[in-house]
């Protein structure tokens, strides 16, 4: 939906044809071939941008014992997932001064 939606989407090398707006690492070639240096750069890139969403959630279930256990729905858990993270922020004193 957030692809169709125009926004990127990131996803792990088990997406192969997930279609259009995923993106995905590109897989070393077969032989002793090896990736070109836009692709491994690409991938790097990917990576480094995959990781910050994992530690994210990585945090989130740490702390907040409820998203491990959780058998909601993907959509119903948006609520409470938003809920723990304002409480993360507000724990890390991560929110934004207001006023």
């Amino acid at each position: 939906a957030a692809a169709a939606a125009g926004l990127p989407t990131l996803a792990d090398s088990g997406y192969d044809g997930a279609g259009i707006g995923i993106h995905k690492p590109i897989k070393q070639p077969d032989g002793n071939q090896t990736l070109s240096p836009e692709n491994r750069t690409y991938n790097q890139l990917l990576r480094a941008l995959r990781c910050l969403g994992e530690r994210g959630f990585a945090l989130l279930k740490g702390r907040w014992r409820i998203l491990q256990h959780i058998t909601l729905s993907p959509s119903a858990i948006g609520d409470i997932a938003r809920a723990a993270l304002v409480l993360t922020h507000f724990e890390h004193d991560y929110l934004p001064a207001i006023g």
